[in-house]
């Protein structure tokens, strides 16, 4: 597949195809393919869905998404782990599921899209008008 010949569908995944999904999010995430479907099986009681990025039938492409609401932000839509496969890089298709995600916020009437980003993938979402978020994030493991 070459960057200059890819287009792009983009759908959401019925549970029966979270499989398929797996080897793309792995090149981003360190689960085990079964630790990765409980946690999206887990995740998906509370509306978390993984949407799809196929070019010529094979998936190249997976993010999850997920409504959520905070007194801070109010109703936005949360973008979990958009990773597009490394043969297919720079063919359109992380554009394409962000386009998605943007469109998905406005059809639920949410006023923003929000995500964690790596460090290297900043200048991808600069470039699409996003900005870093004035609240750093912060964890502490237990």
């Amino acid at each position: 597949m070459t960057a200059d010949r890819c287009t792009v569908n983009i759908r959401r995944l019925s549970p029966t195809e979270w499989p398929r999904a797996f080897p793309v999010i792995s090149q981003l995430r360190t689960l085990d393919e079964p630790e990765f479907l409980r946690r999206v099986c887990r995740q998906s009681y509370s509306g978390y869905e993984l949407v799809g990025a196929f070019a010529d039938g094979e998936l190249i492409g997976v993010m999850g998404i997920r409504p959520v609401h905070t007194l801070a932000r109010g109703g936005h839509l949360h973008v979990d782990d958009l990773v597009v496969a490394r043969e297919a890089r720079g063919c359109g298709a992380g554009h394409a599921l962000m386009d998605y995600a943007e469109a998905d916020a406005r059809a639920r009437n949410m006023s923003a899209v929000f995500l964690d980003a790596r460090p290297e993938a900043i200048p991808f979402y600069e470039r699409r008008d996003y900005v870093l978020h004035s609240a750093p994030s912060m964890k502490k493991l237990l």
